[in-house]
Parts: C-alpha cells; sequence; structure tokens
C-alpha cells in the first residue's frame, strides 16, 4: 500500500473557498486502478494560516504513479490551477509519499 499526501498552508482568509473548491471539484480517482480512498483533513489554525493535508491511499507506488501520468491526473489539476485568481495558499503543497510497512485494523466480532 502507499499513501500520497500533500499539505497545504491555507491562508486563514481562504480557508472557506479552499474547502469549498475540494468539496466541489470534479474527482476521478475512482476511475484508477489501484485507487483506495481520499481524505481532505484539515489540520491545525497557525499564525497566518491552516495546515491542510490531502490523503490519498493506493493499492501500491505502482498505481500512485499511474495516476500522475493519467488524463485523469491533468485534468483535475488542469481546473484547480485555473479556478481563482485570488491566491489561497503560501506556496506550492508540499508532497509526502509513504509505502506501508505495518496496518493494523480493528477485528470486529461476528454477532
Amino acid at each position: 500500500m502507499f499513501i500520497a499526501m500533500n499539505r497545504f498552508k491555507v491562508l486563514k482568509d481562504a480557508a472557506e473557498d479552499f474547502e469549498q473548491r475540494w468539496l466541489t471539484r470534479e474527482s476521478y480517482l475512482h476511475e484508477l486502478e489501484g485507487f483506495v480512498e481520499f481524505h481532505m483533513l484539515r489540520g491545525p489554525e497557525r499564525e497566518d494560516h491552516v495546515l491542510y493535508s490531502s490523503h490519498t491511499v493506493w493499492a501500491s507506488k505502482a498505481h500512485f504513479e499511474a495516476w500522475t501520468r493519467s488524463e485523469q491526473f491533468r485534468a483535475s489539476h488542469t481546473r484547480a490551477s485555473t479556478d481563482s485568481n485570488k491566491p489561497l495558499t503560501l506556496g506550492h503543497p508540499e508532497f509526502e509519499g509513504f509505502e506501508v510497512i505495518q496496518t493494523i485494523g480493528r477485528v470486529t466480532k461476528a454477532a
């Protein structure tokens, strides 16, 4: 499994616009083989920004890399860069990629 994360430092007065952009965007992730799940996370508020992180889980690093070369990736990122002239973040997002070495899940008992 592979987890891809982008951390965004969102200007405090742009947090609502940033969230709306993500909540109303068209996602193509479900079209890609190996996609498991996506989360948009809101983190702590700092003096000049609010920290957000997009968190995407893939079956493997190869599946994630295929996403970055796909038409769906280009379509989703083209729209993101043309949605607004108003800056929403302090610079570009910071990418972090992780290969999962251990997963512990909750065990549920059968009824």
